[in-house]
């Protein structure tokens, strides 16, 4: 009897003589593992090449804030350096500013105390006996040959700034000189504001001027 297989598979005797089947080859089951396999190497590579990406930002940022630490550094020295000038300057300044208050309080009594002297010297027909401090002012004690040449003292006295207020404490005619009138007077001179140096040299420059 003849056998007709229609569905075009050959068949074989195994070795018990049972009829084997031969299986036709899959293409698209390869196609897709292909594909896939493809797919997973492409994104292996974008990631990769991402994670280069983002290393080497990473490592450029770290050098960045390497760089900015150094130069915040190095601002801080400069800063502390200059603080420390600062304060060498503002101390080395205080101690001139107390030598010369030192210096100017050591002048000043002098400077007073010459300044009378000079103004009665340079006031005619007046004598200075005594000059005495008393803190807040002067008594000054002399002779003098007139009223007139008292009231010229006093003038004098006022002009030379060192003074608030002038005024006679006592006079007196001196009967001990038999030879010429003389009056003994004592003048209280209340201490003002000693005046600068500039205006002080003005006055005696304007003096000599004239």
């Amino acid at each position: 009897m003849i056998r007709i297989n229609l569905l075009g598979v050959a068949k074989t005797k195994g070795k018990r003589g049972s009829p084997t089947a031969v299986s036709a080859p899959m293409g698209d089951g390869g196609s897709i593992l292909v594909k896939a396999l493809a797919a997973m190497i492409v994104i292996a590579i974008v990631n990769g090449g991402y994670w280069f990406v983002l290393d080497k930002q990473k490592r450029d940022i770290a050098t960045q804030m390497a760089v900015a630490e150094r130069k915040n550094r190095e601002l801080s020295d400069v800063k502390a350096r200059y603080m420390e000038r600062q304060r060498e300057a503002e101390n080395y300044k205080r101690r001139v500013d107390v030598i010369d208050q030192l210096r100017a309080d050591q002048a000043g009594p002098v400077n007073l105390m010459n300044t009378v002297g000079d103004t009665v010297n340079k006031t005619e027909a007046v004598w200075l006996n005594t000059m005495k401090d008393q803190g807040a002012a002067i008594d000054i004690e002399g002779y003098a040959l007139s009223s007139d040449a008292v009231a010229t003292l006093i003038a004098n006295l006022q002009k030379t700034g060192f003074f608030k207020n002038v005024e006679i404490k006592e006079t007196a005619q001196d009967s001990s000189i038999k030879e010429m009138q003389a009056f003994l007077f004592t003048l209280t001179c209340e201490k003002g504001p000693a005046p600068s140096t500039a205006s002080a040299n003005d006055k005696s420059n304007g003096k000599a001027k004239s």
